[in-house]
């Protein structure tokens, strides 16, 4: 009688979850290449590092939205970063990775392509992932809901905030 065969599921799992780290990988070199070469990014405040107050750059709270500049600013073209909002900041309780669900809205007047790079930070401010989200071919004043997703292990009293948002038109 022949022994009976090996299963090959760990293989399998292995390899996948190996193509799906360098599928990131790729992706985030792909969206650092894009976002450099754009003139329509920007900070998550709109303005410089050494311009921003200490406040201004303390995380939002958990589960917090996230305040949208363009409601203070009725009349004024909104802005990129006015177009996403963040609700959802949470740490999965089995992975451990965290997670945010990332609204965009086109205010613009023209169809655009949206990369949000997002931050997951923990309490005293250390960055400890990240993630993207990202939509395409957004109609001027349609709506879509995108979920960013952190790798690695993080707290559960982790935070989440925008880090850039590039807008661009998407020529469709």
């Amino acid at each position: 009688m022949p022994p009976p065969k090996k299963s090959k599921t760990g293989l399998i799992v292995t390899l996948s979850v190996l193509g799906g780290l360098v599928l990131l990988g790729g992706c985030g070199a792909l969206v650092a290449t894009v976002s450099s070469g754009s003139t329509h990014e920007s900070s998550a405040t709109g303005e410089s590092p050494a311009d921003a107050a200490p406040e201004k750059n303390a995380p939002p709270e958990k589960n917090a939205p996230a305040e949208k500049p363009a409601e203070k600013e009725k009349g004024a073209d909104a802005s990129a970063e006015s177009d996403v909002k963040l609700t959802g900041c949470e740490v999965n309780s089995v992975t451990k990775w965290p997670s945010v669900t990332v609204e965009i809205e086109n205010h613009s007047d023209a169809q655009s392509n949206y990369i949000v790079s997002v931050e997951f930070v923990d309490g005293s401010g250390t960055r400890l992932a990240e993630g993207i989200a990202a939509a395409n071919n957004l109609a001027a004043g349609q709506k879509s809901e995108q979920k960013a997703q952190g790798i690695g292990e993080a707290p559960a009293d982790t935070k989440c905030k925008v880090s850039k948002v590039t807008r661009y038109p998407s020529g469709g």
